[in-house]
């Protein structure tokens, strides 16, 4: 939520500097300066005085135009400083790649996730779309810029090759001898963001086997054992073997036996079975 906060912000702060320019660049034509800051533009408005109706009412609006800038830049630095605790929370050590910041490391760390579901850098640089395409014909071999992969963390990555372009790096050697080779600037600038990618999964390989190392304890090597001064149990004492069940030592009780009632004589039917008193058919008078 923070990173996609802070992109708004940037594309705010991007559209209010283009308002601004435009309206000085009319209070002062031939002043416009590239990356114009807060500072430089209050500067430059100290200076005009018009006279006429329109040359008012365009100061009054860029000083609107300044104010905003002026809040937006404020709630950018804050949010900056949010998200480099929140990187420097996690154990990341992103930041220490020369052209990342906080901004960039939290935008990674969030889009990545589980750094362990890339099986190397070649299918990381095919996510991030820093692997170039082959567009080779004959006997010329060439690459063209690959639109796949997350542009999201291929801006992160191509803010980090602009920045190391800008100053003495490895990455901008890097970049010199690509273009001494023959590679055209913008091949070069390709090349140099694929490097970027493998710095980038090597660091995330790095800080997840951190990690796994220090353990949930926070720290490697940490403890099971309390600092305490009374001996506490160790944690395996639930392992011991219990004991079996005690042995008898009452007279086992005699079974009770439930008494029997006597069988009861079955009673016959006469129709079934002739009377005593009723001699044979026979043996009668």
């Amino acid at each position: 939520m923070l990173t996609d906060r802070r992109d708004e912000l940037a594309r705010l702060r991007v559209q209010t500097v283009n308002r601004l320019q435009r309206l000085l660049s009319e209070l002062l034509p031939g002043q416009r300066k590239r990356d114009l800051s807060a500072l430089q533009a209050k500067a430059m408005l100290a200076t005009v005085r018009p006279r006429d109706i329109a040359g008012k009412t365009r100061r009054r609006m860029a000083a609107e135009e300044l104010a905003d800038l002026v809040a937006v830049d404020a709630k950018l630095k804050k949010i900056k400083a949010e998200l480099k605790t929140a990187v420097q929370q996690r154990g990341s050590r992103l930041m220490q790649i020369h052209g990342v910041g906080p901004a960039g490391a939290a935008r990674t760390l969030a889009d990545v996730g589980d750094v362990a579901r890339f099986t190397d850098r070649n299918r990381f640089a095919s996510w991030t779309g820093t692997a170039p395409l082959d567009a080779s014909s004959g006997e010329q071999i060439r690459h063209r810029l690959s639109r796949a992969g997350n542009r999201r963390m291929n801006h992160v990555l191509h803010v980090a090759a602009i920045v190391q372009l800008r100053n003495d790096t490895e990455g901008r050697a890097y970049y010199r001898r690509k273009l001494a080779a023959g590679k055209t600037p913008l091949e070069a600038l390709r090349c140099l963001k694929r490097r970027l990618s493998d710095v980038v999964y090597r660091q995330l390989v790095a800080d997840a086997d951190t990690a796994e190392e220090t353990g949930p304890g926070g720290h490697c090597g940490a403890s099971l054992d309390s600092s305490a001064v009374d001996l506490p149990p160790h944690v395996d004492t639930s392992d011991q073997p219990l004991p079996g069940p005690a042995q008898p030592t009452l007279p086992q009780p005699r079974p009770v036996r439930t008494p029997t009632r006597p069988r009861q004589p079955s009673l016959r039917n006469d129709a079934q079975e002739p009377s005593r008193w009723s001699a044979p058919p026979d043996e009668r008078p």
